[in-house]
């Protein structure tokens, strides 16, 4: 255990490290700094209560992957149930994505992010003092309205906060949350869990918010609401470009592909691969930390090929897939595939993201929304079949069926880029 400790440790500090850097240039860069800059300097501290927003919210949103065996014994239903926990969230994640402008109207947006993160501490409430599997889903169905809400505003939010040349930057640090949360988010909830139990480690997550909510309400400027907010079906008018629609496609599919196999990664572990909560704990980290680092370098990899680069991480996932089922019992190959699998399946979001930024670089508010409304639908939905798929076949046939999603994420990406590639010809 203090070996974990000291990994959690040391991965936390090159996380923040790598944040810092990212926002702080060195002194003689800051020093020739535009005037606009140095003015707006005070704001990333918003930027980095964001940034520990995204945190909270990502260790809440995929803690039940790491607690999935207790948390369906003491509720008393089956880890496939448990498992829609995580479906519903998408679910409620979707809908609020979609509707969020429009429902919140003229609300200050600074009062609207301190709303969705007082929601995030009621979530963390109830889900830990859930005495049924229904009030269960109630506290998971409350994360995901803070979801997509929160994700379908931070584009924006990253523009009120630094001048206009900074706002990648800002989003980079944002994103820098979300990958020091996949690093820690799963093997610390497993630590808790074997510690305090799955109820503490969702309480352990409301101090934390507690904090967001008390620096985001010391940092953040007030951000009145647009003059104008666009309807919903702004968003579905995207959709008649058939690149957008391919590649919306593209994305659903990988997604599905990929958390139908992730979100059971535990009970996998447990009964085929048959190691301890330690064991677990470890593998989880190397996991996250793999993803961490695959964050950091795919920026090179989609300078030299964007649309390689997409084709070719499904296609390295589907073969990992297929791979735990024939080395599912072997420790040591367990833990090198799902290595690779955190290293290109946490950087795959960054490479979408970034095409969006060039296909949509005039509706990349629009097609933001869209894009949290189809991951979130996906994860839903590969959530909750594969959770009827592992109840009712097994392991195998569900990560068999995972693989063959990845394959067809890798087909339309291809197809996605043969499009573009004919409109620029």
């Amino acid at each position: 255990m203090k070996q974990a400790d000291f990994v959690l440790q040391t991965t936390s500090g090159a996380a923040i490290y790598f944040m810092t850097n990212l926002v702080l240039d060195t002194p003689a860069a800051n020093a020739h700094a535009p005037a606009a800059e140095r003015k707006h300097t005070a704001s990333w501290s918003g930027v980095f209560s964001i940034t520990l927003c995204v945190f909270a919210l990502v260790a809440s949103e995929f803690m039940p992957v790491s607690l999935l065996t207790p948390l369906a014994a003491d509720l008393r239903v089956s880890e496939g149930q448990a498992g829609y926990g995580i479906a519903i969230s998408g679910a409620f994640a979707v809908l609020t994505s979609l509707f969020i402008s429009t429902l919140a109207g003229a609300i200050n947006r600074k009062t609207l992010l301190l709303l969705l993160t007082g929601l995030m501490c009621v979530s963390g409430l109830v889900v830990g003092l859930a005495s049924s599997y229904a009030v269960y889903m109630i506290g998971r169905a409350l994360i995901g309205v803070v979801i997509g809400g929160f994700w379908s505003m931070s584009a924006a939010v990253a523009m009120r906060l630094v001048p206009p040349h900074s706002v990648p930057r800002a989003l980079a640090v944002f994103n820098g949350g979300n990958a020091l949360a996949t690093v820690v988010a799963a093997p610390l909830g497993s630590y808790l869990g074997g510690i305090v139990g799955w109820r503490g480690a969702f309480f352990c997550l409301v101090p934390v918010a507690l904090i967001v909510l008390a620096w985001q309400w010391i940092s953040l400027p007030p951000m009145k609401a647009p003059p104008r907010v666009a309807a919903s079906g702004s968003v579905f008018r995207l959709l008649k470009n058939w690149t957008v629609t391919l590649g919306m496609l593209a994305v659903g599919t990988f997604f599905m592909g990929q958390f139908m196999l992730f979100t059971y990664v535990r009970p996998f572990l447990e009964t085929v691969t048959g190691v301890n909560v330690p064991q677990l704990s470890m593998i989880l980290l190397v996991l996250g930390f793999a993803g961490f680092v695959g964050t950091v370098l795919i920026g090179g990899f989609l300078k030299k090929g964007m649309y390689r680069t997409l084709i070719v991480i499904p296609l390295f996932m589907a073969a990992i897939a297929l791979a735990l089922i024939a080395f599912g019992e072997w420790m040591a190959a367990v833990l090198v595939l799902l290595g690779v699998w955190g290293l290109v399946g946490t950087a795959a979001p960054v490479g979408w993201w970034a095409w969006l930024a060039k296909t949509l670089p005039k509706d990349a508010e629009a097609g933001g929304g869209l894009m949290v409304a189809v991951v979130q639908l996906s994860i839903a939905l590969g959530s909750t079949i594969g959770g009827l798929l592992f109840d009712a076949s097994g392991y195998r046939f569900t990560f068999m069926t995972s693989a063959a999603l990845l394959l067809l994420a890798a087909v339309l990406a291809f197809l996605t880029a043969r499009i573009e590639r004919a409109k620029t010809a």
